[in-house]
Parts: structure tokens; C-alpha cells; sequence
């Protein structure tokens, strides 16, 4: 107790906290969308820089979940195409961090994701006209924008579940593409905010801890509710939890 109250956070706050690790495993398993709130809710607590800080940790050991159950279903020939841009966009990212406003970047990030959905419907209408997923730009364009828009704000999961959806994987693939992208790109992050932006620290850290039990009954949660969902609706879930999720980003 002499701990918790240490870190100087309200009973409130750690609901709220809580409840944001338990949304962040959540999504880390196949629910995707579900942790949106959880950047603006972290945000409000800790402040928008800071903020990163914090939820970084708590989205690698939720990311640890998703990998250790869906690590046999990753597609790595849409991971290699993707993940040499992603870290360019980490670099730009970082380079620009402490100029970009965050508020015109994620109006950015989310005018671009419904414009993105938008083109993929029109594929799919085609029915097995092929207009970019195959094309190198197209990956470049996504793993960039999802780089950048991850080491920023930790708003990828929008832009990169458009890169997934456009390759028509099956659930188990989509979620475990996705999981191995978010654990690599998320580590890759960690010491580049710890000693560069340097924003995690130990009271950080401390913080992160206690979200571990709200992380695995979120993943729990997760595994339960991707089981009920059927493959030939889970890619329409997908598709109306991202919009949902890039129109919070207007907020």
C-alpha cells in the first residue's frame, strides 16, 4: 500500500489505468479497436507525452500474450515486406517528435485510414482485382505511416490492420501477422524513448507492473471473444472497429 501510494495516483486513476491494460490485452489477442480510448484516457492522466511512455511497456508485455498463443500463425512474407518501412517511419518519427502537433497527426492518421478503407471496399467489389496490395509502395506507404504514427501517438493498429485486410488473411493469420509486427516494432521502440525521449523511467516502470493481472484477464477475455466470432464475419468486425477506431482519433 505504502507503494501504491507512492506513485501518487488517485483510486480513480487506477481504475481507469486498469481498465486500459485490461482493453490493451484485449486487442493484443484479436480484438482489434477495443484500446483506442486508451490513449486519450492515458493521456489525460499522465499527459500526452508522458503518456507514451507509460503505455508503452504495458502494450510489449501485452504484446508477449498475443505472440505466445498465435505465434505458429504469422504470415512472415507480409512482415518482411512491411517491417524495413516500419522503422522508417520510427526514425522520421523520432526526428520530428518533439515539433509535430499531435492533434493534426492523428486528424492525418485517420483521414487516411477511412480513405484507405474506402479503396479497399472498391477491391473488393472488383472481386479479385489485385490494385495494390501486391505493389512495393503500397507497403512501404503503410509500414512508414504506421511506424511513424506507432512511435508518435501508438495509433498504428488502424493503419496496419488496412495493410493485413488488403492481403484478405484468414482470422488466426490476421492476428498473428499482427501480433509478431506490434511485439517487434514495440521493442524496437523501447530504447528509443527510454534514452532518447526519455520518458520511461522507473516510477514509469513501477506503474506498469500493476497492470500486469488487468493485461492477462483483458488477453483471456480476448481469446474467449475471438472463438465466437466466425472467419467470414470477422473481417466486417475488423473493418467497422477500425473505422470506429480512426473516427476516435478525430475526436
Amino acid at each position: 500500500m505504502e507503494l501504491l501510494s507512492s506513485l501518487h495516483i488517485s483510486p480513480l486513476e487506477w481504475i481507469i489505468i486498469m481498465v486500459c491494460g485490461m482493453l490493451i490485452g484485449m486487442s493484443k489477442v484479436g480484438v482489434p479497436g477495443v484500446s483506442m480510448i486508451v490513449v486519450p484516457a492515458l493521456a489525460f492522466i499522465f499527459g500526452a507525452k508522458q503518456s507514451t511512455g507509460v503505455l508503452l511497456p504495458i502494450l510489449m508485455m501485452a504484446d508477449l500474450f498475443g505472440v505466445a498463443y498465435y505465434r505458429r500463425h504469422a504470415n512472415w512474407n507480409h512482415l518482411i515486406k512491411v517491417i524495413p518501412w516500419a522503422v522508417v517511419g520510427l526514425v522520421i518519427a523520432l526526428w520530428v517528435g518533439k515539433m509535430v502537433n499531435d492533434e493534426q497527426f492523428k486528424n492525418l492518421i485517420a483521414i487516411l485510414v477511412f480513405l484507405s478503407i474506402a479503396l479497399m471496399l472498391w477491391q473488393d467489389k472488383r472481386k479479385g482485382t489485385n490494385l495494390f496490395p501486391d505493389k512495393w509502395w503500397f507497403a512501404a506507404t503503410m509500414g512508414i505511416l504506421g511506424g511513424f504514427a506507432t512511435m508518435i501517438g501508438n495509433v498504428a493498429g488502424p493503419v496496419f490492420a488496412i495493410y493485413l485486410l488488403a492481403m484478405h488473411l484468414p482470422k488466426n493469420s490476421f492476428i498473428g501477422t499482427s501480433a509478431w509486427f506490434f511485439m517487434i516494432i514495440n521493442f524496437t521502440k523501447f530504447p528509443l524513448q527510454l534514452f532518447v525521449w526519455n520518458n520511461i523511467t522507473l516510477h514509469t516502470l513501477t506503474i506498469d507492473l500493476f497492470t500486469i493481472p488487468a493485461i492477462a484477464l483483458g488477453a483471456f477475455v480476448g481469446f474467449k471473444a475471438v472463438k465466437i466470432i466466425p472467419d467470414h464475419i470477422y473481417r466486417g468486425f475488423v473493418i467497422v472497429i477500425t473505422a470506429i477506431s480512426a473516427f476516435l482519433l478525430l475526436l
